[in-house]
């Protein structure tokens, strides 16, 4: 039977975990050299489990804890929001103990792609009336009124079906801040289209009213037979009201969006108009596929899209298909810079955070001149054609 470390082995394995976190911490990135030219990805992810602060998981008292074990675990950091604050890139993460509920933490870089250290404390957010079972999956938005909202996922056990413990109910949970520290929670938005996921402020006012982007459903689960990525106005956030939600960019059979999509994060204002980051889902042998695409929306009415190249732009890839839900990549944080470079941060299969690289330009080029999608094989063949064409003209 093992005894009880002595002070002198406590603190030297204390002293290695210390050693082993900050030099994971300090681990510097690498841009991959395999591109398609729109953006890059960066060879090592930027957050996991073991990214989390010691003393958020260790008990670092020899009395309380004489084996030096964790106790707290962390499963997985993933579905992060993101903003430039204060100079620094920030993100929120979700953070998914072993327990499955999941809370929100702060992290920064100074470079936005690696070296990536959490805040002090994870955020404490307030509950509503009726408390959250789990939050998770923020999108933050410096929206023009002066405040920072975070619009996330919030889950509570459906009331209706109480006899199946797995029941619930997604709604959309609403929280403004000016310091990313201190969070006031706002009641959830009310809709009329049964349940909500992915709903994300719009940065700017519209005719002087708040407009989001919507992700109606009938069930937690399934989207139903309706769905897609809606729009709709509200007069207020402090009481947020959505009597009419319109479908900009709805499923389609046998396309990346065949089972459900949604808004990542708020879209970016270019002369071009607003561009969007959006997650498609479609279903395999092997289960949901969940990917990343781009569109273009108007720039005066931005529930109308302009330009949707077909397919995705990042599909999970190597190690990022295998974790806790394989086979997945999310998005619902990007942050752009005043000189036009974009950092994408997305999930993969629900495990782990990473960043990929672009630019404005680029991913502008590729909204406008990529061939949108023909919905069949023969429009597939044409579009191919037509640039061996061109090709052929040079």
């Amino acid at each position: 039977m093992m005894s009880k470390l002595t002070t002198t082995e406590f603190e030297a394995k204390l002293t290695k975990l210390q050693a082993q976190h900050k030099a994971l911490i300090a681990k510097e990135n690498s841009e991959v050299q395999k591109s398609n030219g729109i953006y890059s990805r960066w060879s090592n992810p930027i957050v996991t489990n073991d990214h989390i602060p010691l003393n958020w998981r260790y008990d670092f008292n020899h009395e309380t804890n004489p084996f030096l074990l964790e106790r707290i675990g962390v499963n997985a950091t993933l579905n992060s929001g993101a903003i430039k604050f204060n100079g620094k890139y920030v993100i929120v993460v979700r953070v998914e103990g072993v327990d499955r509920k999941s809370y929100f933490a702060v992290a920064q870089s100074d470079n936005g792609v690696d070296n990536f250290e959490f805040w002090e404390r994870p955020i404490t957010m307030p509950e509503t009336e009726e408390p959250d079972t789990n939050t998770y999956d923020m999108r933050l938005v410096e929206h023009e009124d002066g405040y920072i909202y975070g619009l996330f996922c919030t889950e509570r056990k459906d009331k209706t079906q109480l006899e199946d413990t797995s029941a619930a109910e997604a709604q959309c949970g609403i929280a403004r801040t000016k310091d990313l520290v201190n969070w006031e929670r706002l009641p959830d938005l009310v809709t009329f289209s049964g349940q909500q996921r992915n709903v994300v402020l719009h940065p700017e006012f519209i005719d002087g009213k708040y407009a989001l982007y919507t992700r109606p459903q009938d069930g937690f689960i399934s989207v139903g037979g309706g769905g897609g990525i809606g729009f709709g106005l509200c007069d207020s956030m402090e009481k947020a009201v959505i009597n009419e939600e319109t479908i900009i960019d709805e499923k389609i059979y046998h396309t990346i969006t065949e089972v459900k999509n949604g808004q990542g994060p708020a879209p970016l204002k270019t002369s071009y108009g607003w561009l969007h980051l959006a997650h498609g889902v479609r279903n395999t042998a092997a289960g949901l596929r969940y990917v990343l695409y781009t569109f273009l929306t108007d720039l005066e009415k931005p529930w109308i899209i302009t330009h949707k190249p077909g397919g995705h732009l990042i599909a999970p890839e190597g190690d990022e298909r295998v974790g806790d839900v394989s086979n997945v990549v999310f998005s619902n944080g990007w942050i752009a810079d005043s000189n036009g470079d974009v950092f994408i941060y997305y999930a993969s299969s629900d495990t782990r955070m990473h960043v990929a690289t672009s630019t404005i330009e680029k991913l502008v080029d590729h909204c406008v001149n990529a061939p949108s999608d023909g919905l069949r094989s023969a429009k597939s063949v044409e579009s191919i054609n037509k640039l061996i064409d061109s090709n052929l003209a040079i």
